[in-house]
C-alpha cells in the first residue's frame, strides 16, 4: 500500500494492510463487537505499523481539522519548557490556533500514548521535543499529513522540520572555553542520560573536544530525579572529597550548577581561581545568585517562537519551509565562575 505524503490514512488503508474488512477494523479500533483475538492483533499491528490514529471527531466534522496545535514536551518541572511554551503561545495568540500540551517525562512509550491521543483529535500541527522517537511515534507523525516541527535539537534528521541548537556543538564550545582558560582537571555532573538525548549529546561533544586536546574527564557523576539544587550540592561535595585536585566542574544544567556554586561558597573555595564552574541553559531565575554562573543559553523562547511561526504559516496555506532545519546559535556567558584572560 502506498500512502502519498499528504493524504490522511483511512480505515480502508488499515483494512488493506491487515486483509480484514473495514467494518471489522472499525470494531477493533473502537473496541466494540465480537472479534477474535488473532484478528484484533492483526488489525492493531497493521494500524501501528502504518501510524494510523482513529479520528475522534466523527460525523460532520470528520473531514475537518481542529484549531489545536499539539505541543509534546518531556517536562514542565525544569525551567526550560515553560519558556519554550511562552514563545509558542505568543505567536499562536495572533492566530486562531490554540496550543494543547502533553508531557512525556522523557519516556518513549509515554510519548507514543500522548501522541496517539492528541492526533486522534486531528490537530492542525504538532510541535514535539527532540529528534528521537519510537518507530510507532515516527509512523504516526509521518502519516498525520500535518506540519510537524521537532524542537530543541538539530543533531539528527527531522521527520518534517526542526528548530533548535546543536547540543554536540554546545558541549564542544564549552570544553574549548574551559581549556583555553587553563583548567585541566575537570569533573562532570549531570542527569542520567539514556533518555535525555540532548544532555547526552552535550556530554559527547564535551568529552570529544577535551580528548582532542589530550584531556580526559577526571570524575563524573549522574543522578536521576530529586531537587536539582540539593543534588548539585550533594554531588559537588562528594566529588571534591574524592578528588580535591579538581579545578573545574561542568554541570549538565544550571540548576545543579547553582547547587554546586552554593556548596563551593560554603566551603570558602575561591571561584573561579581555585575551582571554576559552568552550567547549561541560561536560566534567568539564577541571576540573583551570589556569583553569576558561566552558562550557555539554549535559545528557548526563540525556539518556541520559530516553531509556532512555521506551523502558523503552513496552516495558513503557506508552502512547506524550504529550510528543513533551523539551527540557532547559543551564546556562552562567562559570568564570574569561569576565568577570562
Amino acid at each position: 500500500m502506498s500512502n502519498d505524503d499528504t493524504r490522511p490514512l483511512t480505515l480502508r488503508d488499515v483494512s488493506e494492510a491487515s486483509g480484514v474488512s473495514e467494518m471489522t477494523v472499525s470494531r477493533v479500533l473502537r473496541n466494540r463487537g465480537d472479534v477474535s483475538q488473532a484478528t484484533r492483533e492483526k488489525v492493531l499491528e497493521a494500524a501501528k505499523a502504518l501510524g494510523y490514529v482513529p479520528n475522534k471527531i466523527a460525523g460532520a466534522l470528520a473531514s475537518q481539522r481542529v484549531n489545536l496545535v499539539a505541543v509534546i514536551i518531556p517536562s514542565l518541572r525544569n525551567m526550560v519548557f515553560p519558556e519554550v511554551m511562552s514563545g509558542i503561545s505568543a505567536v499562536l495568540e495572533e492566530t486562531d490556533l490554540q496550543p494543547v500540551v502533553g508531557v512525556t517525562d522523557y519516556l518513549p512509550e509515554k510519548e507514543e500514548r500522548v501522541l496517539y491521543e492528541m492526533l486522534s483529535w486531528r490537530p492542525s500541527g504538532v510541535i514535539i521535543a527532540g529528534l528521537e522517537h519510537s518507530e510507532a511515534s515516527k509512523a504516526m507523525l509521518k502519516a498525520s499529513g500535518i506540519p510537524v516541527v521537532e524542537i530543541m535539537d538539530t543533531d539528527g534528521t527531522p521527520i518534517d522540520s526542526a528548530v533548535g541548537i546543536s547540543h554536540r556543538r554546545a558541549g564542544r564550545e564549552m570544553a574549548k572555553a574551559i581549556l583555553k582558560q587553563g583548567y585541566q582537571r575537570i569533573g562532570f555532573m549531570g542527569t542520567k542520560m539514556p533518555l535525555d538525548h540532548r544532555a547526552r549529546k552535550r556530554f559527547e561533544g564535551f568529552t570529544e573536544a577535551l580528548a582532542k586536546e589530550g584531556v580526559e574527564i577526571a570524575d563524573q557523576e549522574f543522578y536521576s530525579g530529586g531537587s536539582a539544587l540539593a543534588k548539585g550540592r550533594e554531588m559537588t561535595r562528594a566529588m571534591l572529597e574524592r578528588d580535591p585536585e579538581l579545578d573545574f566542574l561542568y554541570y549538565s544544567n544550571d540548576m545543579i550548577a547553582a547547587g554546586g556554586l552554593l556548596e563551593l561558597l560554603d566551603q570558602g573555595i575561591d571561584i573561579p581561581g581555585q575551582v571554576g564552574l559552568a552550567g547549561f541553559n541560561g536560566v534567568e531565575l539564577l541571576q540573583g545568585l551570589p556569583r553569576q554562573l558561566a552558562t550557555m543559553d539554549a535559545c528557548r523562547t526563540e525556539i518556541g517562537t520559530k516553531a509556532a511561526q512555521i506551523i502558523a504559516a503552513r496552516v495558513a496555506g503557506g508552502e512547506p519551509a524550504v529550510e528543513k532545519v533551523t539551527e540557532l546559535t547559543p551564546t556562552l556567558t562567562y559570568g564570574n565562575t569561569l576565568k577570562r584572560r
